[in-house]
């Protein structure tokens, strides 16, 4: 059995997430871990939680583009 560790391959980054509702909706600077190797996003359940918050309750955003 071969006993060595892998290299990390997830890292903690912050990220845009899109979702479109009745148009485009972007919100940034969202804290994910981000795997190296395939790009694939994890959210924190408080973190998905909070972005649900902000897309349902139609809450203004501090920027827009």
């Amino acid at each position: 059995m071969n006993n060595d560790i892998l290299p990390e391959t997830m890292v903690e980054r912050k990220v845009t997430y899109t979702l479109e509702i009745n148009g485009k909706f972007i919100i940034e600077n969202i804290p994910a871990r981000v795997c190296l190797e395939t790009g694939e996003r994890f959210f924190l359940p408080e973190t998905v939680e909070r972005l649900q918050k902000v897309i349902w309750e139609d809450i203004k955003p501090t920027r827009v583009i």
